[in-house]
């Protein structure tokens, strides 16, 4: 286990500061604590799928596999925050944030290994509520005024989701059928972050991103 903060990377890295060196120094591990669905819709080349929903049970593994420090990565960084925070719980310092996640890095224009296309946590969320306020006011004006408090409690939500930047129906989502579609199995993931500089498939799916 890494015990100190990496030099080279700051609490919050940058896309185009990191890309450079996950590509020279096999060490650092890109964690990606999205959903598996999103995972296989898009996700960086070389990156390791271990979800949010799952991390707190299998932090001591990833602590002891990790052999450099660990960027974490989600669609905007909201999940990959939470994620820190989990793994500072155990005393992992060399824990490091994507700026801006995934989305930040495909507008810098680096690559990304592309699957079946899925909705991302952060839409799903947006069209839930987004579903669930309408059905609310619509419903209130038209069959049943009490529906109003619907649209009420979403907004209420969504405050309190801004204020403690978390989200429990992003939570609720994540164990839903489709968001499980893909497979993921953590402790093959992790097994593989131990093969280390000699991973085999973070290599060649890093040699076929920049070739492609």
């Amino acid at each position: 286990m890494s015990t100190t903060t990496s030099p080279t990377l700051p609490p919050v890295v940058a896309p185009r500061a990191v890309a450079p060196l996950i590509e020279r120094d096999a060490r650092i591990a890109l964690i990606d604590v999205r959903t598996p669905a999103e995972f296989e819709s898009a996700h960086i080349p070389g990156s390791y799928n271990v979800p949010l929903d799952r991390l707190r049970d299998h932090r001591e593994e990833l602590s002891a596999r990790l052999a450099g420090p660990a960027v974490l990565v989600c669609r905007s960084g909201a999940r990959a925050r939470q994620a820190e925070a989990l793994l500072r719980e155990i005393d992992l310092p060399a824990v490091h944030v994507l700026d801006g996640g995934l989305a930040s890095w495909e507008q810098a224009g680096l690559p990304v290994t592309r699957g079946q296309q899925r909705w991302s946590m952060e839409r799903q969320v947006r069209g839930i509520a987004g579903g669930l306020v309408l059905t609310g006011v619509l419903g209130s004006a038209i069959a049943w005024p009490p529906l109003k408090w619907l649209a009420a409690g979403v907004g209420g939500g969504l405050l309190y989701s801004a204020l403690t930047d978390t989200c429990g129906m992003a939570a609720v989502l994540a164990r839903l059928p489709w968001n499980r579609a893909a497979t993921c199995d953590v402790g093959t993931t992790l097994a593989g972050m131990s093969d280390g500089p000699g991973n085999p498939d973070r290599s060649k799916e890093l040699a076929a991103a920049h070739a492609s």
